[in-house]
């Protein structure tokens, strides 16, 4: 038995060790780099070694600390509105409210369209004379314009605003196919023993959804860390006075902006360290899991 699996085993490594071949070349090979890059003073034609010097830099550096708070900030308000959002319609369309159809063919449009059109969209619709403050004025709700991404205190919500409206259609639709397995018996007894929609929700829908929305929610704190570079670069470009840097903003202006790749490099390490750890902590959480449900 044990010769058996051993030879299933080796079979299986066949089959995917010229895949794990590329990923080690197109990935380990910069990774390793830019660590040795992180460690070094790039500026210096000799780039010579200063240790920990770059990342020392990067931790007394006030921008990095707003860029990193920003991304925190987002983690901790965006993904918890997705996950809602993404809960309540994929249960919506699953119980197949009137015109379910049309917003099932519809919730990914924002999705698939391109976030530098979406970026500039919104950058005037925002603006001052933009699109949003017309309404309002023409509404006579004057009170309510506000220069929206050339304030401090608005230009982060409203890329939050367009992060929320862009991606929630992918975790609805992510939900809505798990749902689509789950035996209808479920829904039919729940149903005759006189349930509403949302104690099917809580009581149904998200026991069934939860290594999904595991899943879920660990790709969007992923995509808060290292995917919203294009929505703040086409909408404010960092500012106003830096209140929606974001870190890989921070590593843009560092590597390319001051000619500091070593601090870039550094950032990118620690960005990485992060990611790794929480899909480290995601795949025992998943392992757990699984183990409960055997």
């Amino acid at each position: 038995m044990r010769g058996r699996k051993r030879n299933d085993n080796l079979k299986a490594l066949l089959f995917v060790g010229p895949l794990l071949l590329i990923i080690i070349i197109v990935y380990a090979f910069p990774l390793i780099q830019n660590i040795n890059y992180s460690l070094r003073d790039l500026s210096d034609a000799a780039r010579p070694f200063t240790g920990l010097r770059n990342y020392g830099l990067m931790l007394r550096d006030p921008i990095f600390l707003i860029s990193i708070r920003n991304n925190f900030i987002l983690i901790f308000t965006i993904v918890p509105v997705l996950v809602f959002l993404s809960l309540v319609l994929s249960g919506a369309l699953f119980e197949q409210v009137r015109g379910w159809k049309f917003y099932r063919g519809t919730m990914l449009l924002p999705y698939i369209t391109s976030i530098t059109a979406v970026g500039l969209f919104y950058s005037l619709f925002f603006q001052g004379r933009g699109m949003l403050n017309s309404f309002l004025k023409m509404i006579h709700l004057d009170a309510l314009v506000v220069d929206w991404l050339g304030s401090t205190q608005f230009a982060l919500p409203a890329i939050m605003f367009v992060i929320v409206w862009r991606e929630f259609g992918f975790g609805t639709m992510l939900f809505l196919a798990r749902l689509t397995t789950v035996p209808e018996e479920l829904f039919d007894a729940a149903k005759i023993d006189g349930t509403n929609w949302f104690q099917r929700l809580f009581h149904i829908v998200i026991p069934q959804l939860a290594t999904v929305i595991e899943f879920y929610v660990f790709l969007m704190i992923v995509t808060m860390l290292s995917w919203v570079f294009n929505y703040v670069y086409v909408m404010t470009l960092g500012g106003p006075a830096r209140s929606t840097y974001v870190t890989e903003l921070y590593i843009f202006i560092q590597a390319f902006k001051m000619n500091r790749m070593g601090v870039a490099a550094a950032v990118s390490i620690v960005i990485f360290a992060v990611t790794a750890v929480l899909a480290f902590g995601s795949l025992r959480f998943r392992t757990r899991l699984y183990k409960e449900y055997e």
